[in-house]
């Protein structure tokens, strides 16, 4: 009886109403049934992205009929574990293989089935709680400054939020591609992101980016609450901002209020302010699997949690103070 419930059940961390980490709960639920085109994944290890407990909370508002269509039980976006089983369809991948994805959502348990489209090969340099810190974070910064920034050797680039779990991999990124690179931190982060490869570090306690008189090609707003207008002072005259997230009291619109900002200034100025989403890509993951495996990139790992620990895990990350990523051990 014992052996019938573990081979059709599994742990997971559920989230059926909106609230605090409070509302999160660890509980057994059905093992998921594999498509024809999907691989049932052995979870080792998850991380926890600011989508989780937007999801979790509901916030902002504005969102909330986007969020619905999110939330399936189960939370948690990157995963990294061994192949279980695959669908009869499935041809990239066979059990055993170690594999990591961005799965939008139900990473935070034992077992999740992800799209063969979706899903890469695990880097073989990283451990399976390294490469859980991977996939969102390290495809919003690929994305955003190869595709949205365009970004060129030899250009400045400003990142605002470098020490955060997408700003980590943008500063290295960035750097592969040539460019000179300026972090913007807080004091106790200016080392790490220095470490990291950025050739400055601004700390934005002691120094204003908007006001010091340097002009940047390309800024990737990650964080911070500064308004496009004040970010378009550090832009050179063609320059791009692209705005990804920040921070925001704001219950109703939350940091959408910048973006709409900036999608309604940038047809009247000369720069380009655009505003930005991470797209699940198989062959971006393969493209960060062979920087890291080329020792360009690595993730930056701030802390990790064991599964039951989920909810102290996203309320540290909500706090906003995470050096990189938060990982959890399954």
């Amino acid at each position: 009886m014992t052996r019938a419930r573990e081979e059709t059940t599994l742990k997971a961390i559920t989230d059926h109403r909106y609230g605090s980490p409070d509302v999160l709960d660890l509980q057994e639920v059905d093992k998921p049934i594999v498509n024809d085109d999907e691989v049932l994944v052995r979870v080792r290890a998850a991380s926890v992205n600011p989508r989780d407990w937007h999801i979790m909370r509901g916030l902002p508002y504005i969102v909330r009929p986007q969020l619905r269509k999110l939330r399936s039980g189960v939370l948690g976006s990157d995963v990294a574990g061994q192949v279980e089983a695959v669908g009869k369809d499935v041809t990239r991948f066979r059990p055993g293989d170690e594999v990591f994805a961005h799965v939008l959502t139900g990473g935070f348990a034992e077992y999740t089935c992800v799209s063969e489209e979706f899903l890469g090969l695990k880097p073989a340099t990283l451990t399976f709680e390294q490469a859980a810190a991977v996939p969102l974070a390290a495809l919003t910064a690929l994305q955003g400054l190869r595709d949205h920034g365009r970004i060129q050797s030899g250009q400045k680039v400003l990142i605002i939020g470098a020490s955060g779990g997408v700003g980590t991999f943008a500063v290295q990124i960035a750097k592969w591609f040539g460019a000179h690179v300026t972090g913007v931190c807080s004091t106790r982060n200016v080392d790490m992101v220095r470490s990291i490869g950025a050739d400055h570090v601004i700390d934005y306690t002691r120094e204003d980016f908007t006001q010091n008189g340097e002009k940047y090609d390309l800024i990737l707003q990650l964080a911070g609450t500064r308004s496009p207008s004040e970010c378009r002072r550090a832009l050179t005259s063609k320059g791009t901002l692209l705005l990804s997230s920040g921070e925001s009291s704001g219950r109703w619109i939350g940091p959408l209020g910048r973006i709409i900002k900036a999608v309604l200034l940038s047809p009247f100025v000369s720069q380009r302010l655009a505003p930005f989403e991470a797209k699940r890509s198989k062959e971006d993951l393969q493209v960060l699997k062979q920087l890291i495996e080329a020792g360009k990139v690595m993730p930056v790992i701030d802390r990790t949690y064991s599964l039951s620990e989920v909810p102290e895990a996203i309320r540290y990350l909500e706090e906003g103070h995470a050096r990189g990523k938060v990982v959890v051990t399954v």
